[in-house]
């Protein structure tokens, strides 16, 4: 059976257009990733999409696994809260355009909803814009959380394409 998703792609060019979000909760941390560990990003990755059908990595092998994170323009944070893992989101920098995209980004199911994924936004487009980057875009569809476009457009992200996929 064949679905209709819409596609927006979304972009921020400058931190100043960025709306501020305050932290949480002090329970709250985010790190990026190192070393690097392809379980990890493979963890949220399978766990977050299940839901919002990410699928295009679900063949992949370990080795491509590695090759992807290994990769010196992608870098993964890791969102925890009360040390528990909640959330990931992951950068991939196009250094030579100074564009950054938000390849990956989203909450485990028990802390979505709790305004924990508007904070984890904010980080993400900020730890974007270090070194020079003049643009900071993403992708979500219809088939991601029911507050993912709203929650981009929040945080001052304005929609520059809309698709639609059939799936």
């Amino acid at each position: 059976m064949t679905q209709e998703v819409q596609r927006n792609y979304l972009e921020i060019k400058s931190i100043q257009d960025l709306n501020k979000v305050i932290k949480p909760n002090e329970d709250c941390s985010l790190d990026l990733l190192e070393p690097i560990n392809f379980q990890l990003n493979k963890f949220f990755y399978k766990n977050i999409g299940k839901k919002y059908k990410w699928i295009d990595r679900l063949i992949w092998t370990e080795a491509q696994w590695i090759n992807y994170v290994s990769n010196k323009n992608v870098k993964t944070y890791i969102f925890k809260f009360k040390n528990d893992l909640a959330g990931f989101f992951e950068l991939i920098s196009h250094g030579e355009i100074k564009e950054v995209e938000i390849a990956y980004f989203g909450l485990l199911e028990e802390f979505q909803n709790k305004r924990l994924g508007s904070y984890l936004l904010y980080q993400a487009i900020q730890k974007s814009f270090n070194g020079g980057i003049n643009r900071v875009w993403v992708h979500t569809c219809s088939l991601d959380h029911k507050n993912a476009l709203n929650n981009y457009i929040a945080r001052g992200m304005k929609i520059f394409k809309t698709e639609i996929i059939k799936i």
